[in-house]
């Protein structure tokens, strides 16, 4: 298996295992009839044999299905590079693109979690600008990831496991959205202590107003929010990078914080992977033992003197990421935005972004999502949905594209997942094709994490029947609903290939519908932006 600089196993692209559901002894005799005519061996995904203890005991503890091996249907067919109609294995006819839509080569869906939200930030801020973003900064994850959601909240670390779903106006395809959430976040005064590096960008192109403007008046705020036993240091960079604070107790010291930011100016160039490095050489040397010890990133991304790429970067830090847990928060800014880059670091970095283009969007990321949710519940969390070839035909998962890991990786503790902290959710969603007439059960979504102090491992699931499917998208819950117009928004900014969206104008107006129910000022910036994009389509 390949490795990534850490040399943790690097999560691979859809390796393929055979699927044999275990819920009837006539399917269980099919497929081993199939397996015998065609020559094939259906084996257990590697991960999950017997020599995986810990995860076959928190399978039988718990009492949950386990997620199986894949079944390949060799009956559905690939309708090829160039779209077109296609035919599946109930012969039924598509038009949707095979490269958007392609049938589903088996039954398990495996990724590592997100907690994103940067490419719906930045789209919101090129659409305001009057442009539309580029599709290739799209990611329709981030924009599900943006919203507010309904789901039970655990008690401890980890994480509660919602599924549910609902039909679209297309013929038997649903939407089913597979919802994670971690415990409710501590008072701030009960989390543990924070020792933050913040590694500010002081190119030249951050001038632009809104760019380190807004960053000095965001970490104003936030430095009178934290706490006295809290620990801030500041590293800047442009053609060179500097320690202009090192890591310093917030006690009696937050006129020092104050005076070393409101000293921040602009230079030249953007030397992106000296201030990275120099960041974390700052962090592990101000390290402190018991508390969340995190880098965040404050750029526009537009890095253009010496290393300028993610791997490379992130190879220079990797020890002090392997042997110190330090997570990498990057924070974007700017009309022009590297987004790629921003976004590769803090996936790789084991941390995750946020784009904040004005003062709101500041106040929320720096003075209340930062402050609370500083402490990690779950770290490599990975997700794993099982889909029921009974019921299923066909599904697609709707972003995630970055963040795929091989089915046979899902309980390899080795392989990278995501870094979650506490008041928060993650949200995917599928969309499905269901076999005509098909009852029954649907899928199975597991969730497994490490403890983030122990680093034992802990699983959980959650289950869909068919018959728990709304009969329409607006039969389902407000927030369901919420999450379907940001997934087709991003879709129509991208491709508009998802079986039932019904294009911009109708989301606009489902989206306005929905502000007022919910009153949620985030769902109606979100009728703005579609409005917008509805404008100039």
């Amino acid at each position: 298996m390949e490795t990534n600089q850490t040399g943790r196993a690097r999560p691979e692209r859809h390796r393929r295992q055979p699927y044999a559901h275990h819920r009837t002894r006539r399917l269980r005799t099919t497929l081993l009839a199939l397996a015998a005519a065609s020559g094939l061996l259906l084996t257990g995904c590697g991960a999950g044999d017997a020599g995986d203890s810990n995860s076959s005991d928190s399978a039988n503890r718990t009492g949950f299905p386990a997620p199986a091996p894949a079944f390949t249907s060799g009956g559905e067919q690939n309708g090829g590079k160039d779209g077109g109609q296609s035919t599946d294995q109930d012969g039924e006819q598509t038009s949707t693109p095979a490269d958007k839509i392609a049938p589903s080569p088996d039954y398990l869906s495996t990724f590592a979690l997100d907690v994103d939200t940067a490419s719906y930030g930045y789209a919101r801020r090129v659409l305001a600008d009057g442009g539309l973003p580029d599709p290739s900064t799209i990611r329709p994850e981030e924009f599900v990831n943006s919203f507010r959601q309904d789901y039970e909240r655990p008690d401890g670390n980890g994480f509660s496991v919602t599924v549910d779903g609902a039909r679209t106006d297309r013929s038997n395809w649903s939407l089913v959205r597979v919802g994670l959430a971690t415990r409710t976040a501590d008072d701030t005064a009960e989390r543990p202590p924070a020792a933050l590096t913040f590694v500010i960008d002081v190119s030249g192109s951050m001038a632009e107003t809104g760019r380190l403007d807004l960053a000095k008046k965001s970490l104003d705020e936030m430095t009178d929010r934290l706490r006295d036993d809290d620990s801030v240091a500041l590293v800047t960079f442009s053609d060179e990078a500097e320690t202009v604070l090192p890591m310093t107790r917030l006690d009696g010291h937050r006129g020092q914080v104050h005076e070393a930011v409101d000293e921040l100016e602009t230079q030249s160039s953007t030397n992106l992977g000296a201030g990275v490095e120099t960041g974390y050489a700052t962090a592990t040397e101000g390290l402190r033992k018991g508390a969340t010890n995190r880098v965040v990133l404050i750029s526009d991304g537009l890095a253009n003197t010496g290393d300028t790429s993610a791997d490379s970067i992130l190879e220079r830090i990797a020890d002090e990421r392997r042997d110190h847990g330090i997570t990498l928060f990057g924070v974007g800014v700017g009309s022009d935005y590297g987004d790629a880059l921003m976004e590769k670091l803090a996936d790789k970095g084991d941390g995750h972004t946020a784009y904040v283009s004005d003062d709101a969007d500041a106040r929320k990321v720096f003075v209340d999502q930062l402050p609370q949710n500083i402490d990690l519940t779950a770290r490599d969390a990975k997700a794993q949905v099982a889909f029921d070839p009974e019921t299923v035909a066909q599904f697609h998962l709707i972003g995630y594209e970055d963040r795929k890991v091989a089915d046979d990786d899902f309980r390899d503790d080795n392989v990278d997942g995501g870094e979650i902290g506490p008041g928060h959710t993650v949200t995917a969603l599928y969309a499905v094709r269901t076999r005509p007439g098909a009852e029954g059960h649907l899928a199975t979504a597991s969730v497994r994490w490490l403890d983030p102090d122990s680093r034992a491992p802990h699983e959980d699931s959650g289950q869909l029947e068919t018959d728990a499917l709304r009969d329409s998208l607006t039969d389902a819950p407000l927030r369901f609903q919420v999450t379907a117009v940001a997934a087709y928004f991003a879709d129509s900014l991208r491709s508009g290939a998802l079986p039932g969206n019904p294009g911009l104008d109708e989301l606009a107006t489902r989206a306005h519908t929905l502000a007022k129910k919910t009153e949620d000022k985030d769902v109606r910036q979100l009728a703005e932006a579609i409005d917008e994009a509805s404008r100039m389509n």
